[in-house]
C-alpha cells in the first residue's frame, strides 16, 4: 500500500501592516445646562421665599437680630401692620402655623412680597424680649411717618383728642390706643422724648390700633394744649383731686382729654394749661385706677350726654 502523499508546507502568509490612523480627540459633549427650577407655589403656611430670599428690600440676616430690635409681634398687631400701606416691611418672620394663619386671613401676597422666613417657634421667641407672646409672627418695619399737629382738623376721628403727659409704660400706652380706637378718638398726642416707641409690647397691647389711630409727637405738652385751645378744643385734665366729677362736667363737641403718669399725675405746668380738671368718682376702697383703665372710663363718660341730657354746651370750634 502506497504511503499518503505529503503536501508541501506553504510559507506563512505575511501580515499586512495596519494602517496607522492618527488619533483624533473625541468631541466632548457640551455640559448640560441645569434644568431651571420651577418656582415653588407658595404654600398656605408661608411663601416661595424659602430661607428668607430677598425680594428687593434689604433684609438683615436672622442671625444678626437680637431682642433689642423693634419687632412688632402678635397676630392682631401683625395683620394691622400688613394692612397699612404706609408701612415698609424690612423683615417678616413666621412659624408654620403663623404663616398659614396669615395666608388664610388674606395676606398671602404680603408674605411673598416681604420674603417671609419660616422658623421654629422657639427660634422666633429667642429673637424677642423674654416672655413675648408672638403667636407665630414677628415683623420688623420702618417707623410710621410723623404727623403734624397743624393737620389735626383733617384727621377723621369724631371723638376726643387724647394727650398723654409723660406716660412711659408701653402696655399702658398700647391699651390707651386700643380704647382710643374703640371710641373713635381723633388722635393721640405723646411727648417726643418721654414716651415709648410704637413697637413690641405696646403694639401688641394696642391690638392693631397703633396702625389706625393718628399718633402725634410733640416737644412741649403745655404749649400743645395752648395751641389746641386756639383751635377751639376744650382741654380737660384727669386728676384725682379734680374740680368736678367727669360725669357732671358740661359736654363740648371738641375736647382734648389730658392724662398724666401713674403716681405723679399731671405735671403742674400741664395742669395749669387745662381748662378744667375733672375726676372719676369712686366710692369703693380703691381710690386710684390704672391709667389705661381710667382712660377707657373717661372716654366712655365723654361719649355720653352730660348733665340733664345736655350733649354739648357752647360749640367751641
Amino acid at each position: 500500500m502506497a504511503p499518503p502523499r505529503q503536501r508541501p508546507a506553504s510559507p506563512p502568509k505575511a501580515r499586512k501592516p495596519k494602517k496607522h490612523r492618527p488619533k483624533t480627540a473625541r468631541p466632548t459633549r457640551p455640559a448640560r445646562a441645569p434644568r431651571p427650577r420651577q418656582p415653588e407655589t407658595p404654600s398656605a403656611a408661608t411663601t416661595a421665599a424659602a430661607n428668607g430670599a430677598a425680594t428687593g428690600a434689604t433684609t438683615p440676616a436672622v442671625a444678626d437680630t437680637a431682642p433689642n430690635l423693634p419687632f412688632i409681634y402678635g397676630r392682631h398687631a401683625a395683620t394691622a401692620l400688613l394692612a397699612n400701606p404706609a408701612r415698609e416691611i424690612e423683615m417678616l418672620l413666621v412659624t408654620r402655623a403663623g404663616g398659614k394663619w396669615l395666608a388664610d386671613q388674606g395676606f398671602r401676597e404680603q408674605l411673598i412680597a416681604a420674603g417671609a422666613r419660616e422658623m421654629a417657634g422657639d427660634d422666633l421667641a429667642a429673637l424677642l424680649p423674654a416672655g413675648s407672646v408672638h403667636q407665630g409672627v414677628a415683623i420688623l418695619a420702618k417707623p410710621l411717618p410723623s404727623l403734624d399737629l397743624a393737620a389735626i382738623d383733617e384727621m377723621p376721628g369724631t371723638g376726643p383728642i387724647i394727650v398723654l403727659d409723660q406716660i412711659t409704660d408701653p402696655q399702658n400706652v398700647g391699651a390707651i390706643l386700643r380704647s382710643a380706637a374703640a371710641f373713635d378718638a381723633k388722635a393721640v398726642i405723646l411727648q417726643a422724648r418721654h414716651s415709648p416707641a410704637i413697637t413690641g409690647a405696646l403694639a401688641k397691647a394696642a391690638a392693631g390700633a397703633a396702625e389706625t389711630i393718628p399718633i402725634i409727637r410733640v416737644v412741649n405738652i403745655a404749649r400743645t394744649l395752648d395751641e389746641l385751645k386756639s383751635k377751639g378744643y376744650f382741654c380737660v385734665g384727669l386728676a384725682g383731686d379734680g374740680d368736678t366729677a367727669l360725669n357732671d362736667m358740661p359736654r363740648f363737641d371738641h375736647v382734648a382729654l389730658v392724662m398724666g403718669a401713674e403716681g405723679d399725675g399731671l405735671r403742674p405746668l400741664v395742669a395749669r394749661a387745662c381748662d378744667l380738671l375733672a375726676m372719676i368718682p369712686m366710692g369703693g376702697a380703691m381710690q386710684s385706677l390704672n391709667v389705661s383703665a381710667a382712660a377707657a372710663i373717661a372716654l366712655y363718660a365723654l361719649s355720653q350726654p352730660g348733665p340733664n341730657g345736655i350733649r354739648a354746651i357752647g360749640d367751641t370750634h
